[in-house]
């Protein structure tokens, strides 16, 4: 059985570490945070498996990859709720939702009536919408520790210390892989948990705006997780600014959500190359992934895939880079 070690365990690592898996490797992974927990740029994540919103402005691939998402989280035991995408825009800023539906696809046209019978919370809000019917969400945190558990129960070792790796290593480090991939940089993201049982959603909501989108991702026990900035930095402070955006465009969306409780401000930084790509480099023994961007959810398990290839020798995968120095 060949060897392998995976460097990371976030969704990136856990992902490559289950395809590994399957494909028969004996696997180590690398995780000094033990767990999943806020350490980790994956805890902060919307979860949204929303390649057609995406296409808003990614490119093709991460519509076409990211659409075999949600059958991947699926068929890991992870639960998918598969009820679309919801976005909507205020009266003044109607032309917003037209550009999105010109450079989108996947959608159908709601008003006032339809979009009510959907989401009755948002009832005489907006006078209409776009729903994505094919999209889903996963809960982030439950699914990293679903993969973890899963993992360890099919024989991974976890291991807090690096010891002498053998075979084939797999480098998901994110941000910390900078000392190896010069072209890679942070994007930071800010985001805020709230609970409240005054509103009801069934499907995340994009917000459109054009300074401060938003989306609002509905979790078990009346949580909600409202993001999420977008700025090129590697810097992790909470900002004042940041959170007042998130919140004053929840409260647009709903006023039941300016009497939410807070219970978290979340920021971490991105990983992500000039053109917001993910990547595949092979140096020898060691294959890099890396540059998720925003989409760590939605393309990890295609990208994991091609890594897993990418060892067994090929060469000729989407995301594969194996000249860049």
């Amino acid at each position: 059985m060949t060897r392998a070690t995976v460097i990371g365990a976030g969704v990136v690592g856990l992902c490559v570490a289950t395809e590994l898996v399957a494909s028969g490797f004996d696997v180590t992974v690398y995780d000094p945070g033990h767990r999943p927990g806020p350490h980790a740029c994956s805890w902060w994540a919307g979860g949204m498996l929303a390649p057609y919103c995406e296409g808003e402005t990614a490119e093709e691939p991460v519509v076409r990859l990211g659409k075999e998402a949600a059958d991947w989280w699926q068929a890991q035991g992870v639960p998918v709720t598969c009820n679309g995408t919801l976005v909507v825009t205020l009266q003044r800023d109607r032309k917003e939702l037209d550009r999105f539906a010109r450079r989108t696809e996947g959608h159908v046209a709601l008003d006032a009536d339809t979009l009510a019978t959907f989401e009755p919370s948002l009832e005489g809000r907006f006078d209409r919408g776009l729903m994505f019917p094919e999209e889903a969400h996963v809960d982030p945190r439950a699914a990293l520790n679903h993969l973890r558990d899963r993992l360890e129960a099919n024989g991974v070792r976890f291991v807090a210390e690096k010891g002498r790796q053998e075979g084939l290593t797999f480098d998901c480090r994110g941000l910390a892989a900078r000392d190896a991939l010069q072209d890679l940089r942070g994007v930071k993201g800010e985001m805020v948990v709230l609970r409240s049982h005054d509103i009801q959603l069934s499907r995340p909501i994009r917000l459109l705006h054009p300074r401060y989108p938003l989306y609002v991702v509905p979790r078990p026990g009346g949580i909600f997780m409202l993001g999420a900035t977008q700025l090129e930095s590697d810097d992790k402070t909470r900002t004042v600014r940041s959170t007042l955006e998130l919140l004053s465009a929840a409260y647009a969306l709903h006023p039941a959500f300016g009497e939410a409780e807070l219970l978290e401000i979340g920021v971490d930084a991105r990983p992500a190359f000039p053109d917001n790509l993910p990547r595949v480099r092979k140096h020898g023994q060691t294959i890099y992934v890396n540059g998720l961007f925003r989409h760590g959810f939605l393309l990890s398990p295609a990208v994991a895939r091609m890594a897993v290839k990418a060892a067994m020798g090929a060469t000729d995968l989407e995301f594969m880079d194996e000249n860049h120095s």
